[in-house]
């Protein structure tokens, strides 16, 4: 699925507001007539977009597993998209399984603000060191404790996480783009991430300071919470590592 989370409270049904499991949930259940709860791969937070989350969900429907997209889409608003459907094992779970989930985080790095690009990246003017950038974002690769790298929010106990690559790039339109692939991510994990690496990128950090600020188990050792709307969900790749 593709959606441009903005107008929503995140992926997960909740009290608060509207979400894109339950704008799904709604949709499916009129279109298939029964109810239907999806199973997302991703809970993605409030106002954060994706381009490949994935879902499962059990129906009796005889609709052609390739066709229920386009016969859903008719129903979905214009911002969430269904991008491809298809029929999978019966004890597939989107969460259970090996998997590696890659997001991407894109700061617009100028002097003014674009507003065509307002929803989808974060507007930060002072100029940011890439290359230094990119050398901080080495220190996460492997497998760490990424506790100091979670919400204090964050209710699981096991904060080991293994980051398979992470890159920092700007694109010719002044775009610092960074690039995080893992097989699982704490609460709020990459926007921290994030936050860490623009205080690399303006000097506040030396590039080595990611390894001590891991070591250290603390929330407070890390740097801000980027906001939500620069994040995106790129996509996620199921299969048995190599």
């Amino acid at each position: 699925m593709a959606y441009d989370g903005t107008a929503y409270c995140g992926w997960q049904v909740q009290p608060s507001g509207i979400t894109i499991e339950e704008v799904l949930n709604r949709e499916l259940s009129k279109l298939l007539g029964e109810e239907i709860q999806v199973i997302g791969a991703s809970r993605t937070d409030s106002g954060v977009h994706s381009l490949g989350n994935v879902a499962v969900f059990d129906t009796r429907t005889r609709i052609p597993p390739g066709k229920l997209c386009y016969a859903l889409n008719q129903r979905l608003p214009e911002d969430i998209v269904v991008q491809s459907s298809c029929e999978v094992a019966g004890d597939f779970h989107p969460r259970r399984c090996y998997s590696e989930k890659t997001y991407e985080y894109r700061i617009l790095n100028r002097q003014i603000p674009l507003p065509t690009l307002r929803k989808y990246t974060y507007f930060y003017y002072r100029s940011l060191d890439v290359a230094k950038m990119q050398q901080a974002a080495s220190f996460f690769l492997g497998e760490h404790d990424f506790k100091s790298f979670c919400s204090v929010k964050t209710t699981v106990e096991d904060t080991v996480r293994t980051v398979l690559s992470c890159t920092v790039e700007r694109t010719k339109d002044d775009v610092v783009v960074i690039c995080v692939t893992g097989t699982g991510f704490l609460y709020n994990m990459v926007r921290i991430m994030a936050g860490t690496l623009i205080q690399v990128g303006i000097g506040e950090l030396e590039p080595d300071d990611i390894a001590k600020i891991l070591a250290k188990r603390e929330r407070s050792a890390a740097g801000p919470t980027a906001p939500a709307h620069g994040l995106t969900m790129i996509g996620i790749a199921y299969g048995q590592p190599f």
